[in-house]
């Protein structure tokens, strides 16, 4: 756990979100879940225990040498079909949204989840797994505000027959309305409807026992790919032209009751809460988690746009005693946020005096791409120097991946710069950068870091 709680140093400076009046919250102490994942069907214990506040949900893979810390948000999301997966680096989480729905609907802010395998355990293929040994263990508030994202513009995606929508609501919590209706499938399933509050509603006893549930023909498609082999109908909701095979309903509407599941689960990738009303028909994981990246984006936005409001985390002369750059090399003039080591923004100030202008298209006044990608690379290097194995260790770059230029950059920009640890161990690191000017994308990379030992006083 010794990486994850370095993940977790957070700065006292709260987020551009909304106040709620409540605290944050964790678990009392640690609850252990084991079984087969339910797609590859491989064994697996997973811990889930408390972590400080502002820490958010924290995976790790802690059968890997050195062990993975995944931050579970949008930004480690990978496409995976039926099923919510995260990834850093070659490391990889499948079938993660039962768990954070689990984690959600019961309130929980922070928590660490160590995983000794490539997928969550399935249990029953609900909710109840996670939550029931959670609620026994307790929730703990912790000392530290719980502030939420209030969805500011509305948010609508299609696709073919599927549907889900975002739109900004009263309230202090998420509420959610689904209508499942699959034609042709009427008299197996008929149309079904739910709506659901996570600040008012039951989660416990009227969405966490719903579990997944697959066609016949669906389950044998699966059974053929080499998938969910370990199941059978007893341990998986299948159904046929008469309703559950060798099973029976735990609510004569569990399906669409296991959909709003799913999009609980789904948008907690956002990494914050979120106020807002959701609206689906027919969705699925493609979809929902495509709506938690554009509101994940709204947040992001939000936060740009504090920025110039904002008062220093880091002014000139911290970075001066973090970082072994000097003039005209040292490329961040201040540092406006910092979250632990998960999340930075920095500012670059560009102005005519800049050295490189009088060299670079002279007549038209162009910063250098190369110089952006440094200006990314030293907020990511000011990031990792917030974690604990790191004190010491100046951040070297190792390589460069998915390098994007996509903005001019001239005399009289203000570059607001952005920092997500994507994986960082003792030794190496890897940060995903982007870089804004005037709320519009100038540049980003994924950085690969090296940490050595500092040779400057």
């Amino acid at each position: 756990m010794r990486e994850l709680q370095a993940t977790a140093r957070i700065a006292a400076r709260p987020e551009p979100l909304e106040s709620t009046g409540m605290r944050q919250r964790t678990l009392v102490r640690p609850v252990t879940v084991r079984g087969k994942g339910l797609f590859m069907g491989v064994d697996a214990e997973c811990v889930i225990a408390p972590a400080p506040a502002g820490t958010g949900i924290v995976f790790e893979r802690s059968d890997l040498d050195p062990p993975v810390a995944i931050p579970a948000t949008t930004a480690n999301v990978v496409t995976r079909p039926r099923r919510s997966t995260l990834r850093a680096g070659d490391a990889t989480i499948d079938t993660v949204e039962h768990l954070m729905s689990a984690l959600t609907g019961l309130g929980i802010d922070n928590a660490f989840v160590r995983l000794s395998g490539p997928e969550v355990p399935a249990g029953d293929g609900s909710a109840l797994p996670f939550a029931a040994p959670i609620q026994e263990a307790g929730v703990a508030e912790q000392d530290a505000e719980r502030r939420v994202f209030r969805l500011r513009t509305p948010i609508v995606l299609q696709e073919d027959d599927s549907m889900i929508a975002a739109l900004p609501c009263d309230g202090d919590a998420m509420r959610l309305t689904y209508e499942l209706d699959y034609e042709g499938l009427s008299k197996r399933i008929g149309r079904q409807t739910v709506s659901f509050d996570l600040g008012e509603g039951d989660f416990m006893r009227d969405i966490a026992p719903a579990r997944t549930f697959s066609m016949r023909e669906e389950a044998e498609a699966l059974w053929n790919a080499g998938l969910c082999r370990h199941l059978t109908p007893r341990d998986a909701l299948v159904i046929g032209d008469d309703g559950p095979i060798d099973n029976e309903w735990r609510y004569p509407d569990e399906c669409v009751r296991h959909k709003v599941l799913d999009v609980i689960g789904d948008l907690a990738l956002v990494g914050c809460p979120v106020v807002a009303r959701i609206v689906a028909h027919r969705s699925g994981h493609g979809l929902n988690r495509r709506l938690a990246a554009r509101i994940r984006e709204q947040v992001l936005e939000a936060r740009r746009a504090s920025v110039a409001e904002e008062g220093r985390v880091l002014d000139s002369r911290a970075i001066l005693r973090l970082m072994p750059h000097r003039y005209p090399m040292l490329l961040v003039d201040r540092v406006v946020e910092m979250h632990g080591n998960q999340r930075a923004v920095g500012v670059k100030n560009v102005t005519i005096n800049e050295p490189f202008f009088s060299g670079h298209y002279p007549n038209t006044p162009i910063m250098p791409g190369v110089l952006i990608v440094e200006a990314m690379a030293q907020l990511g290097g000011l990031l990792l120097s917030q974690t604990l194995e790191h004190t010491g260790k100046v951040a070297v770059l190792l390589s460069l991946d998915k390098v994007k230029l996509r903005k001019a950059v001239t005399p009289g920009d203000q570059l607001v710069l952005e920092a997500e640890t994507i994986r960082a161990t003792a030794r190496s690191a890897a940060v995903q950068c982007r870089a804004w000017v005037a709320g519009k994308l100038a540049a980003e990379a994924q950085i690969r870091f090296m940490m050595v030992d500092s040779e400057f006083e």
